[in-house]
């Protein structure tokens, strides 16, 4: 079912809260560093063009090294920040990469399909073009410069030109970058690298297995990961390949995990404990525990995606896109093949790559795009993934030895960046004004109006205030928040209608479909409710002769109940509520809807209390 476009308008705060807390946090950090990039190029540019040039490029070229008693580093501040303080960015991209195949967007490879085949035809395509318009001489040698996208900059820049909402765009669009990220990071270290030294590569592989066995092992502490993601830095650089996959191959190695509830629930008696002891001791092994609660990935990430989007990337900018455009530099690249090799490959090749791909893909039914998202919008995301600026800066530097190809490849970069964000710009316009394609985001109404002859209800069934949940039986959250929608009930009273509506996630909860099912036939009985609060309060009973055993407990027709589940009486009924949580924006349990919104934040009682008070109008009652 499609909801009408006008029911898909939001505001800001909705808007964030379409995704998961880690992918919200990353794009807001993604988006507001795009602003101080600009800002970094801006002055660059200024600074390079200035009286003052010459200190320009002799700052980038000051030695500066670290010394620990005979052992010692000493590299120019350029290649401090491109050896070093980059390889932190290339380390964040991979913990995100590991996080998003195991928690988080990447989990539903079904999902992952479109934004694959699009990642890799948007490499391939802008390389091809490259080399048609550069394909011999010094300047060939710079077919990398094309194939990268810079994050910050393309969602910093969506949120510009992009449409009002965008989640689901950008969604797709982080997804196809993590091809980008670790196939230009490859390219870098293998195409790229200087003489490479056997014995520098043996020791950065040992420190990998570490990684590895570390995670292995399930080492919960940050420091030992410190450690063997230092040694694989300095073991990469010594041995002549470039540290930038290093931090990739590092991030990728980082365990991410979703929080268990045993260790939860321990962190939060620990927790307790502390308050009725505030001892010191005491106050470790809370600590403690609820870092076990929390992958080290996250962690890390909490700390280091900040400051390189905010200070390492934006330094990097400062000092690789200073470029002089005096004396004819300007006019001289306009005229160089390697310049509009790259703008070409950059603009044009990322938009025929990403765009085809994906349209290509999907009308091959080899993917669907994104709910929401229509092909115009495809089109102009991929029209902005020709700023490739971060990457392709890297790459000229590692490509060319000469200041004149640097300085045109680096103003074709440049170029590209301007006209990629007014292609993109003309494109969603078009795509708006003539497809109706005036927002890229998750639906925010209840797309099946509440049915008091179809629906599991609590309380009056004309009652002013609605609260809708969709959950999952073996989600430990859901069974939190039963807990959570009592409270809710015993405060608003006859005022409440309380609705429970199924959405199964069995690739996650095995025993989620078994679950609703046992619910559904308790229900053909008389008893959900009653069924509905055994199995939250057994989440991790679920197998069959467990649902049989609640059913003897709860007095019913045991053989009849087992019977309604083997038969799949009910299946169609939970898929529809599935469906109907698809249609009406919900990806995760618990979700809530406050009358026909969904309510986007925290689901605590007091947050739904205050959602629930801020309703003005309840909806109307759908008779059957």
């Amino acid at each position: 079912m499609r909801v009408p476009l006008q029911l898909q308008q939001t505001n800001g705060r909705q808007l964030a809260g379409q995704l998961s807390g880690p992918l919200r946090h990353f794009l807001a950090t993604e988006s507001g560093s795009a602003l101080v990039l600009v800002v970094a190029t801006a002055v660059a540019l200024l600074w390079a063009n200035s009286p003052w040039s010459a200190g320009y490029t002799a700052t980038w070229e000051t030695a500066a090294s670290v010394q620990l008693g005979t052992i010692g580093m000493e590299m120019s501040l350029g290649h401090w920040i491109s050896d070093g303080l980059m390889v932190l960015f290339f380390f964040v991209i991979g913990l995100e990469v590991r996080r998003d195949l195991a928690i988080g967007e990447l989990t539903d490879r079904s999902r992952v399909v479109l934004p694959l085949l699009a990642g890799f035809a948007g490499m391939l395509v802008p390389a091809v073009l490259y080399l048609l318009i550069a394909p011999s001489g010094a300047a060939a040698a710079g077919w990398g410069v094309v194939i990268g996208t810079d994050t910050a900059f393309l969602l910093g820049t969506l949120a510009l030109v992009g449409p009002t909402i965008s989640t689901q765009l950008r969604v797709f669009l982080l997804t196809l970058t993590v091809v980008d990220d670790i196939v230009a990071v490859s390219v870098i270290g293998v195409f790229y690298a200087h003489s490479i030294d056997a014995v520098a590569i043996a020791v950065a592989l040992a420190g990998v297995a570490a990684l590895a066995l570390l995670a292995r092992l399930g080492v919960w502490r940050t420091w030992p990961y410190v450690l063997a993601t230092l040694l694989v830095w300095l073991a990469t650089i010594a041995s002549g390949v470039h540290a930038s996959i290093a931090g990739m191959v590092c991030g990728l190695l980082i365990p991410a995990f979703a929080p268990r509830r045993e260790v939860v629930k321990d962190a939060a008696v620990r927790f307790r404990a502390f308050r009725q002891s505030p001892l010191p001791e005491v106050g470790r092994s809370a600590r403690d525990a609820v870092a076990r609660a929390v992958s080290v990935n996250e962690r890390m990430q909490l700390v280091l995606h900040p400051w390189t989007g905010y200070v390492v990337v934006p330094l990097f900018a400062l000092a690789n896109a200073g470029v002089d455009l005096r004396g004819g530099a300007l006019v001289d690249a306009l005229s160089s093949p390697l310049t509009w090799a790259v703008v070409v490959g950059l603009v044009v090749g990322k938009f025929l790559g990403i765009g085809g791909g994906a349209l290509v893909g999907a009308r091959l039914r080899l993917g669907r795009l994104p709910q929401g998202v229509g092909p115009g919008q495809v089109l102009g995301g991929a029209a902005l993934s020709g700023i490739g600026f971060t990457v392709s800066l890297l790459i000229i530097g590692l490509a060319f030895d000469s200041a004149q190809l640097r300085a045109e490849a680096t103003i074709g970069v440049l170029l590209s960046l301007v006209i990629a964000t007014a292609l993109g710009w003309v494109t969603f316009q078009i795509a708006a004004r003539w497809h109706g394609e005036t927002s890229a985001g998750l639906p925010t109404v209840l797309s099946r109006p509440i049915d008091p002859a179809r629906d599991h209800i609590l309380g009056p069934v004309d009652a002013p205030l609605t609260l809708v949940e969709y959950a999952d039986f073996e989600c430990p959250f859901c069974a939190k928040a039963t807990g959570v929608a009592r409270e809710v009930r015993e405060h608003y009273g006859d005022r409440l209608r309380y609705v429970f509506r199924h959405l199964t996630l069995p690739e996650v909860h095995p025993h989620a479909e078994l679950a609703a099912a046992a619910a559904e036939a308790a229900a053909a009985q008389g008893k959900f409710w009653e069924m509905n609060g055994m199995l939250f309060a057994h989440a991790d009973e679920l197998e069959l002769q467990d649902l049989a055993g609640y059913a003897g407990q709860l007095g019913l027709d045991v053989e009849d109940f087992l019977r309604d589940i083997d038969e799949q009486r009910h299946a169609t009924r939970i898929r529809e509520d599935v469906a109907s949580a698809e249609a009406s924006g919900a990806r995760g349990t618990p979700t809530f809807f406050i009358g026909s919104q969904r309510h986007i934040g925290p689901w605590d009682a007091q947050s739904l209390i205050e959602a629930l008070d801020a309703v003005e109008v309840p909806d109307p009652v759908r008779r059957p």
